[in-house]
């Protein structure tokens, strides 16, 4: 069964998830971060080049022709085939295909609606008998 990992209360969501990236990478092997529009997937494209400092992230978007042997895909499509052990969401809704991946790592920004979207999430899993573990990584009020 996925484990499944919530980061709540993220200042920074694209360099939280860039630095989840790194980690799972060289602890699992393969990750795909899903993303919510075009617009996120370029940005976390564009950071990961940059992160980490002294080394490089092998990474793609889903269509691309290196895809298959890319360990690390980034896109905002709802599709996923191949193999990757690490789920990483950006997105308001579940997946409709985590249960394939080892772990899901879920990001709950700071804004209401985030933490709206997150709740929703947590319940969603949590009603289908999923092992749930939250990490807190900013005060909130």
């Amino acid at each position: 069964m996925t484990a499944i990992d919530f980061y709540a209360h993220v200042a920074d969501p694209l360099r939280t998830v860039a630095r989840i990236v790194v980690k799972a990478y060289r602890q699992h092997g393969s990750v795909r971060v899903l993303t919510p529009d075009a617009e996120t997937t370029g940005a976390l494209d564009r950071l990961l080049w940059q992160e980490p400092q002294v080394g490089f992230i092998p990474h793609c978007r889903l269509d691309s022709p290196t895809a298959a042997e890319t360990p690390v895909l980034i896109d905002e499509s709802l599709e996923h085939s191949g193999p990757a052990a690490v789920l990483i969401n950006l997105r308001a809704e579940p997946p409709p295909f985590f249960s394939r991946f080892e772990r899901l790592v879920e990001i709950v920004g700071e804004d209401d609606a985030q933490v709206l979207a997150g709740r929703t999430r947590f319940r969603f899993y949590r009603e289908r008998g999923y092992e749930l573990r939250t990490h807190k990584l900013s005060s909130r009020d």
